[in-house]
């Protein structure tokens, strides 16, 4: 039989029939239609919240609250020293822009900031937000600037 439109159909058991309840005694799911006698799940119209135990005091509420968020945390877009290396040739000058368009960051509203992981043996101008004090001296260590840009 070639696979064709009119004769495609699901394989052996991968179906199964809607479960038809409330539709008398005969069906094995008549009368109270598989939801027991009486109680909050038998009604119509129920549904439980998130998080609802019974009454029972939450398990979320259980548990001690700890630490806070500080809501002017500044979150930085992270470039290491070995990535400069990698991607950048000597005497070569290093933007936020140049590392969105190089794919070292994502590009957006984000701060950079380059730290020193990795090392640099290339003379490079590198323009960031901030940097760290073991990436500036390897920087200029190895004969490059570092420039803070403000956005």
């Amino acid at each position: 039989m070639a696979n064709e439109l009119h004769n495609l159909k699901p394989a052996a058991g991968a179906t199964h029939k809607r479960k038809r309840v409330g539709r008398g005694p005969g069906s094995g799911n008549g009368k109270t239609a598989g939801r027991g006698h009486k109680g909050q799940k038998s009604r119509s119209g129920y549904s439980r919240r998130w998080g609802f135990e019974g009454g029972q005091m939450p398990l979320v509420r259980q548990i001690p609250k700890r630490g806070f968020t500080n809501i002017f945390r500044v979150g930085y877009q992270v470039v290491n020293l070995r990535d400069l290396e990698r991607v950048f040739s000597n005497g070569d000058t290093v933007t936020p822009e140049l590392l969105t368009e190089k794919g070292l960051i994502r590009g957006g509203s984000k701060p950079v900031k380059v730290l020193a992981a990795g090392e640099l043996g290339k003379k490079l101008n590198v323009q960031a937000h901030a940097f760290s004090k073991n990436a500036q001296a390897s920087i200029e260590a190895a004969g490059g600037s570092c420039e803070t840009v403000t956005t």
